[in-house]
């Protein structure tokens, strides 16, 4: 089926991930349908938080604590169709679950090494850190995260029980800079999605008083 010309080029939501010092891309994660519902959370930061001291009811500390959570689905009919068959063969969608579930995990080299440095007398003090994931949901919306949870329901399987269909349970928190600083890659894309936000604020057609049917407050 050919697709009609005129229609619009559908954009694709997913995850970036980077390398927090240096800011190249390591990999990218689209996701092969884009959700029907993205729910987002917000909660201010009071200062004073619920019952504090009155002077400081309308003051912020700082970005609310956003969090995010989708639900997407995978399915390994339309990778065959596209012609990406030698993988989806032999392992379903394996490759695609595991690409989601990676962001997780420290990687292999990164336990061997602390092992072999454990093991020859030498401490790792600090925690192995993890790539820089950024959720990207139009360019209006690129915001560093931190995933909170993940959870993969396969629903069907080949003879050799690679995963063919899947759902996917995904939740995240976004990194402001009051927990990346503004000096790390992650505090600035912040910002820049902070100042996007105040931008298209701007653009709301302010309402009236009248519109409240009152003439002052």
């Amino acid at each position: 089926m050919t697709t009609f010309p005129g229609s619009p080029r559908l954009l694709k939501g997913g995850i970036v991930l980077m390398d927090p010092e240096t800011g190249s891309v390591q990999r990218i994660i689209a996701l092969q349908y884009n959700p029907d519902t993205l729910t987002r959370s917000l909660q201010p930061q009071a200062a004073g938080g619920e019952g504090g001291d009155r002077s400081e009811a309308l003051r912020l500390k700082g970005p609310p604590v956003e969090t995010i959570k989708l639900e997407a689905e995978i399915d390994a009919a339309d990778q065959m169709e596209s012609g990406d068959q030698d993988p989806t063969i032999e392992f379903g969608i394996h490759p695609q679950i595991a690409a989601l579930e990676s962001m997780l995990y420290p990687t292999s080299g990164s336990l061997q090494e602390n092992h072999d440095m454990a093991a020859s007398g030498q401490l790792q003090i600090i925690p192995m850190e993890s790539p820089l994931a950024l959720f990207v949901w139009s360019k209006s919306r690129i915001v560093p995260v931190r995933i909170t949870d993940l959870s993969v329901t396969e629903e069907a399987f080949d003879p050799n029980l690679n995963p063919l269909r899947a759902k996917v349970s995904l939740g995240m928190r976004v990194l402001s800079v009051d927990d990346l600083g503004f000096e790390h890659k992650g505090g600035s894309i912040y910002m820049t999605y902070q100042k996007e936000k105040e931008r298209l604020a701007s653009l709301s057609h302010c309402g009236t008083l009248s519109s409240f049917g009152i003439t002052g407050v």
